[in-house]
């Protein structure tokens, strides 16, 4: 069963969270020939004050 773990900067919109799975989802399926019921999808979204690119935090390149 294949897990993926999608990390992103900020929020997503529902809409997009749906558009991206279903994308990854079809991608993993034709590729590695899984079964699209066995993929799960995890996406985890973090602040920007939580990512450093650099050594700056995300929230000060983005100022």
């Amino acid at each position: 069963m294949p897990y993926v773990n999608i990390r992103v900067a900020g929020q997503l919109e529902r809409e997009q969270k749906a558009e991206i799975c279903e994308g990854v989802t079809e991608v993993i399926s034709r590729v590695a020939n899984k079964p699209k019921e066995s993929i799960i999808i995890f996406i985890d979204e973090e602040e920007s004050d939580n990512i450093s690119k650099g050594g700056v935090l995300l929230s000060s390149l983005s100022q």
